[in-house]
């Protein structure tokens, strides 16, 4: 089969970054997933006004087409009103000053309610700080685990019952202890946020525990052989040798850590009513209006492509890093 032969600049580059590639596969890499999201759009479509419900009928792609466009318009209007608010108030403290230099002036936060596109970032940062907690515990934990077959025994139950918890059962707790512990008058976060993000960390951390006792578990004893002739102590050992035969192990339980982290985000979300995404579905969902169904509809697309686009960039960090995939 002959290699890709074209006078097209990117396909010249792709030719010259991916030599083996032909035609036809690119052909196919291209064409078949867009024949494939053609299809849905066309079946989804044609079924759609089929399907009746108190609100109406569930929502084409037309209207949720239409409907994030209003969603980003009402961001927009959201943005120009803080950004008229905070003028206001640098326009008076500025007045204030001019009569009063020794004033005390401050800027207060733009009260108005969070638009979807803060409630993307706010799931995002929620996400991410409970991964990277989830991921301090899990892969230290891991190491210890993997290297001491004692301590493995001795932890392999408790990870077996608190492995398949739902994240509906952790969060109750995690909301009255969270509540009875977290007490400040000036608290650096919001208990909220700190109740997401602990009940994301104790449903995600166990495939990154598990994968990386595993893969530690199954380095190769000649190396650990040579680590005992040479007598390397136990965090050199760890280090040099363990770890870097155990991270393509480690990250693929990262990847999967952080996709549960995402889908246990959103639930906590919706049930706990915390920021964010899921607490957007929830209140489109009580609002009931004729347009909840396609806003809730642009939330679950956006949810799945930003899952798949975390899983992606996961996907690029681990080829990287894991150097003999």
């Amino acid at each position: 089969m002959s290699t890709l032969t074209t006078s097209n600049p990117l396909l010249q580059l792709i030719r010259r970054r991916y030599p083996d590639v032909t035609g036809k596969a690119l052909l196919q890499s291209v064409t078949l997933p867009v024949l494939g999201i053609a299809l849905f759009l066309v079946a989804w479509q044609l079924i759609a006004p089929q399907i009746n419900t108190s609100l109406g009928n569930f929502p084409t792609p037309a209207n949720v087409w239409e409907q994030a466009g209003a969603l980003w318009q009402e961001h927009q209007n959201e943005q120009d009103r803080a950004a008229k608010f905070i003028e206001m108030q640098e326009t008076r403290n500025a007045r204030i000053l001019a009569e009063n230099p020794d004033a005390e002036t401050k800027i207060r936060p733009y009260p108005g309610a969070p638009t979807f596109f803060d409630q993307i970032g706010t799931s995002l940062v929620t996400v991410l700080a409970g991964f990277a907690l989830a991921t301090l515990i899990a892969v230290p934990l891991g190491i210890l685990i993997g290297l001491n077959r004692y301590f493995s025994a001795a932890a392999n139950p408790i990870i077996q019952i608190f492995k398949p918890v739902s994240p509906l059962a952790w969060l109750p707790l995690v909301t009255m202890v969270v509540s009875a512990t977290y007490v400040s008058d000036d608290p650096m976060f919001e208990k909220a946020f700190i109740t997401s993000m602990i009940t994301v960390t104790l449903c995600s951390l166990w495939p990154t525990l598990i994968n990386t006792s595993t893969g530690v578990a199954q380095v190769n004893p000649d190396l650990v052989n040579v680590s005992r002739v040479l007598r390397l102590p136990f965090w050199t050992h760890a280090r040099k040798v363990v770890l870097p035969a155990a991270v393509p192990m480690i990250f693929t339980g990262l990847r999967v850590s952080l996709g549960i982290a995402w889908m246990v985000l959103i639930a906590a979300e919706m049930l706990a009513q915390n920021p964010g995404l899921g607490k957007f579905v929830w209140d489109e969902f009580q609002n009931g209006s004729s347009d909840s169904l396609s806003r809730i509809m642009v939330a679950v697309l956006t949810i799945g492509f930003i899952g798949y686009v975390l899983d992606r960039v996961m996907l690029v960090i681990q080829k990287k890093v894991a150097w003999d995939e």
